[in-house]
């Protein structure tokens, strides 16, 4: 059976396997940054509200890899899969552009504040 998208219109085995490269890049990111236990999340056991890479203590992690940046609806989709307490971060990226994180504010000014307190 085919993935489908939100608004149910299905997914080409093209567009899964880019998703699934872009999971698989984001993973070995965070493991070259010393997060040596980042990996694909469960959804390729079939958990669709799992994060896309687990590996971040207190962050659920969706990643896009699609030319189309849809921000809101990505978060939006992060902050419905994530569980009480974690942080919903999207991770984008377009054809030859670099990675970025998108998030709420009011959760970035909760990371910058912790960070500010260790330094």
């Amino acid at each position: 059976m085919p993935r489908v998208r939100e608004g149910g219109e299905a997914m080409s085995k093209s567009q899964r396997e880019k998703g699934k490269r872009g999971e698989r890049e984001v993973a070995n990111i965070l493991r070259d940054a010393g997060y040596s236990d980042a990996r694909r999340g469960v959804q390729y056991h079939g958990g669709p509200s799992s994060p896309d890479v687990v590996g971040l203590a207190g962050i659920h992690l969706e990643v896009k890899r699609t030319e189309k940046c849809e921000a809101y609806k990505f978060l939006e989709q992060a902050e419905d899969d994530s569980d009480e307490g974690e942080i919903p971060v999207v991770v984008h990226r377009q054809n030859g552009k670099e990675w970025i994180a998108i998030l709420p504010f009011e959760d970035f000014l909760k990371l910058y504040g912790k960070a500010e307190e260790t330094s």
